[in-house]
């Protein structure tokens, strides 16, 4: 259900555990502890990574331990919760004043939107929460109610994630229906969307997961996504252990498959939704989209409301991360010393979308 106002961070962690078996992030709201999933090491191991600081969670961003806009927000978010809980300032409510809790919390957002530069989701989440210490730090001269008031809006967003997770699957499954005319739908994605790269549920994923739950999913069909693959590493690994009727492909054999085998809707993720719809998504999708409109294939892009972006006009000012060579190289065992181009994301303009 997505109704979990009334529960507590505390009720509502441990029922969400209970429910799904794969967790994203663990994080604890007594003792203020994190752990991130480890998903360079996804499927052949589960190996969680204990965040301890800002740095901890800054570098598990950049090296894409963790990844999925939502995703890499929330790690930000309550990694720097776990870093201001166990600061002395954060639990003497007399010895420090709401400046110097004001001054570390900010600083460390502001890294923290170093670690990567195309998800809006990050820089978003920076936004409200440095809103909130602002607003406190105005109201008040403890150090102690600056860090509590942080605290309890960096965990609101933990909770507010699934809900809105579980409201985009509902929503765009109704759309995928309505538009395919069916009773069972076949959908291709690109990337991961899922329980991996949010708090829980998933995005594009999630509609697939909302379709299968309602019994109208035929099949999803995941594109492998190179070069970090993560479709083929972990979308896969989801609809495996999800027991959702499935295929997997690789990203070349899109174009042949639309047209000899067909799907009904192609639904995908966003790092960033600009005001006039400009898309940008993982490298590969802006080639769906092109190929969705040719065959005739509705284009959906499945995204909460953080990542919309309404002060980029378009596209042309999204900035396009672009990864190490080695990340490209080390996949296929390329010959050292080609020159390699590597951008993370594409930009798929908004006239080639059906609806987000």
């Amino acid at each position: 259900s997505c109704e979990l106002g009334p529960l507590s961070v505390e009720e509502f962690l441990l029922l969400w555990v209970a429910m799904n078996s794969l967790q994203s992030l663990v994080y604890d709201a007594k003792d203020h502890t994190l752990q991130v999933l480890d998903q360079l090491k996804v499927p052949s191991e589960k190996r969680y990574i204990s965040i301890t600081d800002t740095v901890g969670a800054w570098m598990t961003i950049r090296e894409m331990n963790v990844r999925g806009a939502p995703l890499i927000a929330l790690t930000a978010a309550l990694g720097l919760v776990v870093d201001v809980t166990h600061q002395d300032f954060a639990s003497n409510s007399t010895s420090s004043t709401a400046g110097v809790a004001s001054e570390f919390l900010l600083s460390k957002m502001e890294y923290l939107r170093t670690s990567r530069p195309t998800a809006v989701n990050l820089f978003k989440a920076m936004d409200a929460l440095g809103d909130i210490v602002r607003e406190a730090a105005a109201e008040t001269a403890s150090a102690q109610a600056v860090v509590q008031a942080f605290v309890a809006e960096a965990e609101h967003m933990l909770v507010k994630d699934v809900a809105d997770n579980r409201a985009i699957g509902s929503h765009g499954a109704q759309a995928v229906l309505r538009s395919a005319g069916k009773d069972k739908v076949r959908i291709l994605t690109i990337c991961n969307t899922g329980s991996l790269a949010t708090a829980g549920y998933g995005t594009a994923l999630g509609v697939a997961r909302a379709l299968n739950e309602s019994g109208a999913l035929l099949e999803v069909v995941a594109l492998e996504t190179r070069p970090y693959n993560q479709g083929s590493r972990l979308t896969a690994f989801e609809i495996l252990e999800d027991h959702m009727p499935g295929r997997l492909i690789t990203d070349n054999m899109a174009a042949s498959f639309l047209r000899t085998q067909g799907c009904d809707a192609i639904v995908v993720g966003a790092d960033r939704v600009c005001r006039n719809g400009d898309t940008a998504n993982k490298i590969g999708t802006y080639m769906l989209a092109v190929l969705a409109k040719h065959h005739k294939v509705p284009f959906f892009v499945a995204a909460p409301l953080t990542t919309l972006d309404t002060e980029t006009a378009t596209g042309a000012g999204i900035t396009i991360e672009e990864r190490k060579p080695e990340e490209l190289l080390d996949t296929s065992g390329a010959p050292r010393g080609i020159p390699v181009w590597n951008p993370a994301f594409d930009v798929t303009p908004g006239e080639l979308i059906t609806g987000i």
